[in-house]
C-alpha cells in the first residue's frame, strides 16, 4: 500500500510539474516573469533564487520576493527576473507563480496582463500542450523498450516478444462466465497445449468440446488454473463465450518508435475527446454516470496495479493519465486553463476585459465545484474498496 502511494504520488508530480513547466518556459519566452516554480505545494520548506550579483541564495519559509526586495542586505535582493525554485511541503504535484496572471501589475512590460491576447493564450495553452508532448514520449520510449499492445495489426517493423491471448469480454451465463474467467485474462496455455495466437485456442477450444478443459491464466501478474467445459454445439464449432486478443510487448526501431508514438497518441487523444464528448452528453440527458470517474483514490489503486504489472504497463498508464489531464485541462470551466482562455476570447470580442473582479469570483466557484466533485468521486472511490 505504501509503495502504491509513493508510486501514485511520483506519478502525479511529473505530470502536473510538465504541465507547469509548459507554462512557465512559455511564459519566459515571452518575456513574462515566473515569480516561482515549485515542487509540491505551500506552504514552502525551502528555495533557491539568484541575486543581483547573479549568486545563487536560499529562502526558508514563505518568505516572498518583495520582503527581499525591500532588505537592507543588497546581498539577498533577486535579480530583475530572477525565480524562486522551491520545495514544498504538500507532495502533489507542483505549480508556478506567474507575475500579473490575476490581472495585476497591467503596466509593468514583464507582467502577464500586459501581453496581448495571443501570447496569454499561448501561455495558458502550454500547459495542455506539454502533456501531450509527454505522452508522445513517453508512448516512444515505450515502443523501444517493449510497449504492451494488440498485435493484431502492426507495422512492418514492428517487433513482438511475449505473446498472448487476452480475454476482452466474457458473455454472461457463459461456460467462461461460470469458470470464473474475467476480461484482462491472459490464456497461457489450454491442458498441455501452449497459447499464443487465437486460433491456436480457437482450435484447442473446439476439440475439447464435452470435456473439462484446464486453462492456465494469468491475472493482475499472478498465474493460476481454472476448469472450463466447452458445450458441445451441433453444426458448429465449440466456444465457451469470451471474445479475445493477441497481444504482446510491440517493439520498433528509433526513429519509427517516435512516428508510431506520435500516431498513438494522436489516436488515444482522439478517442478521449469522444469519450468526454459522450459523458457531457449522458449528464445533459440525465443519466447516471457516478461509476464512468475515478478519482485519487481509484486512479492511485489503477496505478498500483500497473506498476505491478511491469515499468511498460506504467508508462503506458502514465501516458494515458497524461493525455486525460491536458483534455480536462481545456475544457472551457472556470478555474481551468480552458476557462481562463474562454475569458480571454470574450475580451478579444467585447474589446474590453471582464472585470477582475468577476473574473476572480467565478474562478472560485469554478474551484469549489471541482473541489466537491473530488470529493464526491473519492468518496464514491472508497466506497468500492469495501
Amino acid at each position: 500500500m505504501l509503495l502504491t502511494i509513493i508510486i501514485f504520488l511520483l506519478v502525479l508530480s511529473v505530470l502536473v510539474l510538465v504541465h507547469e513547466f509548459g507554462h512557465f518556459l512559455t511564459a519566459r519566452f515571452f518575456g513574462v516573469k515566473a515569480e516561482e516554480f515549485g515542487l509540491g505545494f505551500p506552504p514552502r520548506a525551502i528555495g533557491w533564487y539568484r541575486n543581483r550579483f547573479g549568486k545563487w541564495r536560499t529562502i526558508a519559509g514563505n518568505r516572498s520576493v518583495e520582503s527581499l526586495e525591500a532588505s537592507d542586505n543588497e546581498a539577498l535582493h533577486p535579480a530583475k527576473h530572477a525565480t524562486i525554485y522551491s520545495l514544498n511541503w504538500l507532495p502533489l504535484g507542483g505549480f508556478v507563480k506567474i507575475k500579473g496572471e490575476n490581472g495585476g501589475d497591467k503596466d509593468e512590460g514583464d507582467s502577464f496582463s500586459s501581453k496581448n491576447i495571443t501570447r496569454r493564450i499561448a501561455i495558458l495553452s502550454a500547459g495542455v500542450i506539454m502533456n501531450i508532448v509527454l505522452a508522445w514520449i513517453l508512448f516512444s520510449v515505450g515502443y523501444m523498450i517493449g510497449l504492451p499492445q494488440s498485435s493484431d495489426t502492426l507495422g512492418k517493423k514492428a517487433r513482438v516478444t511475449d505473446a498472448q491471448v487476452l480475454v476482452q469480454e466474457v458473455l454472461p451465463e457463459s461456460a467462461a462466465a461460470s469458470a470464473g474467467l474475467k476480461a484482462g485474462d491472459a490464456i497461457l496455455r489450454i491442458n498441455d497445449m501452449g497459447i499464443e495466437t487465437e486460433k491456436v485456442l480457437q482450435d484447442a477450444v473446439a476439440a475439447s468440446a464435452g470435456r473439462e478443459a484446464e486453462l492456465l491464466i494469468k491475472r493482475e501478474g499472478v498465474e493460476q488454473t481454472v476448469k472450463v467445459t466447452p458445450p458441445v454445439k451441433e453444426g458448429g464449432r465449440a466456444t465457451i463465450g469470451i471474445a479475445i486478443y493477441s497481444s504482446g510487448l510491440v517493439r520498433y526501431p528509433f526513429f519509427v518508435a517516435f512516428w508510431e508514438g506520435a500516431k498513438t497518441t494522436g489516436w488515444i487523444l482522439e478517442q478521449i475527446v469522444v469519450a468526454f464528448g459522450n459523458l457531457f452528453t449522458q449528464i445533459f440527458h440525465g443519466d447516471n454516470v457516478g461509476d464512468q470517474f475515478a478519482g485519487p483514490v481509484g486512479i492511485a489503486k489503477i496505478t498500483g496495479q500497473a506498476a505491478h504489472l511491469g515499468f511498460t504497463y506504467l508508462l503506458q498508464f502514465m501516458a494515458l493519465l497524461s493525455l486525460n489531464l491536458a483534455v480536462i485541462n481545456i475544457v472551457p470551466f472556470p478555474a481551468l486553463d480552458g476557462g481562463r482562455i474562454l475569458f480571454l476570447a470574450i475580451e478579444k470580442m467585447k474589446g474590453k476585459p471582464v472585470r477582475k473582479e468577476v473574473e476572480a469570483l467565478i474562478h472560485n466557484i469554478g474551484f469549489l465545484l471541482l473541489i466537491a466533485v473530488i470529493i464526491f468521486v473519492t468518496y464514491k472511490d472508497i466506497i468500492k474498496l469495501f
